[in-house]
């Protein structure tokens, strides 16, 4: 098989540029706020339920991004990861300045938008400008590289008595530098890249049937946040002698390796089954606290939610995308709109379970049964 890409190096190099404005967009500018909020709670600058609504906010934010990315086509997609890194490292950078709960929020809202131009911004420029559609593991493994990378740089900071909002500042900077290597990549004049002159035919080659991958695909997104959101925070609360960033940051280890797993697995037995493993896996793992509240407990559910989530990803991105290649609609950014409906739609449910039961097992039940849905949905329906 021969590819239209200048040659493997200048491949691999692209696919690091996108993983690292995925590191950026996603890891730092969206999931850190999960492991920065239990300082914000101790340092009396959040409530859980105004937690909740930044959370909210983001995820919002992430559905007007979308949005807005929708007319966005893969030529111009260089300008959206370039945009995403700069505006990622303000809005960090902003966090650390603020302390008004309603500015919090807006600006993880504004974040938001941000993150979602990175994800579709990254995966248009890779996967469709530059014909990477091989290289999507590395391209979503950036984002488990973001949480994994900034939750040892807050515990680093942590203990060298930093503050939130110093731990915000520091976030700030580094993932201004990250995007800033990135940068001369995603400007380059190197022509676009044509997909495969002749992809081999497998599992993964199978047409399946974009309205209940889109259905699917938000599915997840409910099914995924809660622990997303609130897992260092019941690990704060339950086990006040675990350090929780070191939990998320093995939530982002294992997204890291995962999406390497699953593109495999889809590679090999194809959409609808690699879909279903990773869904029922997923939800295991989510409702898995509830099962077993101790540390190992804690620790196998980071690990198998978070290498599952991005997995989820790789597997139905790819999929969107081979479809939008027999139409004019960006399937991606409607993937990743009804993805961040799911989102905003998660924290709300969490919180309003809370406030009648105290307790986050009801949310994280209906997280899981949300992607056994899913998984259910899966086999039937694509």
């Amino acid at each position: 098989m021969t590819r239209a890409v200048g040659t493997s190096g200048s491949g691999l190099r692209s696919a690091f540029d996108a993983a690292l404005i995925m590191a950026v967009g996603m890891g730092f500018g969206r999931f850190a706020f999960t492991a920065v909020y239990p300082h914000m709670v101790e340092e009396g600058l959040l409530t859980l339920h105004g937690g909740s609504l930044a959370a909210s906010a983001n995820y919002a934010g992430y559905l007007i991004g979308a949005l807005l990315a929708m007319r966005m086509r893969a030529h111009d997609a260089h300008r959206l990861c370039v945009l995403s890194f700069v505006g990622t490292a303000l809005c960090l950078a902003v966090l650390a300045a603020i302390e008004s709960i309603p500015l919090i929020i807006f600006i993880r809202g504004v974040a938001g938008v941000f993150s979602a131009l990175a994800m579709v911004g990254a995966s248009l420029w890779l996967l469709a400008h530059r014909g990477q559609m091989h290289r999507a593991p590395l391209l979503y493994a950036g984002v488990g590289i973001g949480i994994a990378l900034s939750a040892e740089l807050l515990v680093v900071g942590a203990h060298a008595g930093l503050s939130s909002q110093g731990l915000w500042l520091m976030l700030g900077v580094v993932s201004l530098v990250i995007g800033l290597v990135a940068a001369p990549g995603l400007l380059s004049k190197a022509p676009p890249a044509a997909a495969a002159a002749s992809a081999p035919a497998g599992p993964a080659t199978v047409a399946v049937k974009p309205l209940p991958l889109i259905v699917i695909y938000g599915l997840a997104g409910f099914g995924y946040i809660i622990t997303a959101t609130y897992l260092p925070l019941l690990v704060k609360s339950a086990l006040p002698d675990l350090d929780s960033a070191h939990v998320w940051a093995v939530f982002g280890i294992g997204a890291i390796g995962s999406c390497f797993v699953w593109h495999s697995a889809h590679q090999r037995l194809g959409t609808r089954i690699a879909l279903t493993a990773n869904l029922c896996v997923q939800a295991f793992g989510v409702v898995l606290p509830t099962l077993a509240p101790s540390a190992a407990g804690y620790l196998l559910s980071a690990l198998l939610v978070g290498g599952t989530f991005t997995g989820t990803v790789t597997i139905a991105v790819p999929a969107a995308q081979r479809i939008a290649r027999e139409g004019r609609g960006n399937l991606v950014a409607i993937m990743t709109v009804v993805y961040g409906v799911g989102q905003i739609v998660g924290p709300i449910v969490a919180n309003t379970l809370f406030n009648t039961t105290h307790t986050f097992t009801s949310s994280l039940i209906a997280a899981g049964a949300a992607l056994l849905v899913a998984a259910i949905l899966s086999v039937r329906g694509l």
